[in-house]
């Protein structure tokens, strides 16, 4: 019998795990859609500012990992200790967990056998004024910044197949460039109101 995903290093993740480009999925919307419902019929709407689909399968056309990112605000009086037992018992795994700022990110459809089907990352932060959303509106503003940033994503493929950190910090300059624009663009768009 295999290793169970808890014990193994970074390096085998990565190797099991690797980053697999895609040309865009038509049924991200309805799987985002899918998890959204399920999010909210095991946390109720009661702990929930706002549900987001973020990250590249958010943006019509663009290449992305095969992986719908989802974004959980909750209010600052949320449980959170409470909500982790939710989602881990709904199946939910936490990959990795911040205090200051409050950030959570889980994952489902990691398998001992690679990926499932369906692969989705849960971005859990407190309710506020998040780069993920300026930066995916801007994408689905402006065609051709969207298609650099795919452009970009095929060029770093190879180097960093089997390093997500590695391919993740390769893409920070462009993201930080086009998040600034964004904001310049849409202003405070996702500042909550007082």
């Amino acid at each position: 019998m295999g290793k169970e995903l808890s014990e193994m290093s970074l390096e085998e993740l990565w190797e099991l795990f690797p980053i697999i480009l895609k040309e865009h999925n038509k049924e991200y919307k309805e799987w985002y859609q899918i998890e959204k419902d399920n999010l909210i019929n095991c946390i109720g709407k009661q702990n929930i500012k706002r549900l987001s689909h973020i990250g590249s399968s958010a943006v019509w056309g663009l290449i992305s990992k095969p992986t719908v990112d989802i974004l959980l605000e909750i209010d600052e009086e949320c449980d959170v200790h409470r909500l982790k037992n939710i989602l881990k018992n709904a199946g939910w795994c936490l990959m990795s967990s911040n205090d200051e700022p409050m950030k959570m990110v889980f994952n489902k459809g990691y398998t001992p056998n690679g990926f499932a089907e369906k692969v989705y990352h849960l971005h859990v932060r407190y309710f506020g004024d998040h780069d993920e959303l300026y930066f995916r509106d801007y994408l689905l503003e402006h065609g051709h910044v969207s298609h650099e940033y795919g452009q970009l994503k095929l060029s770093l493929l190879e180097k960093y197949r089997h390093n997500r950190d590695g391919y993740t910090e390769a893409k920070t300059e462009f993201v930080r460039k086009h998040t600034k624009l964004a904001r310049e663009e849409f202003g405070d768009r996702y500042l909550p109101q007082k």
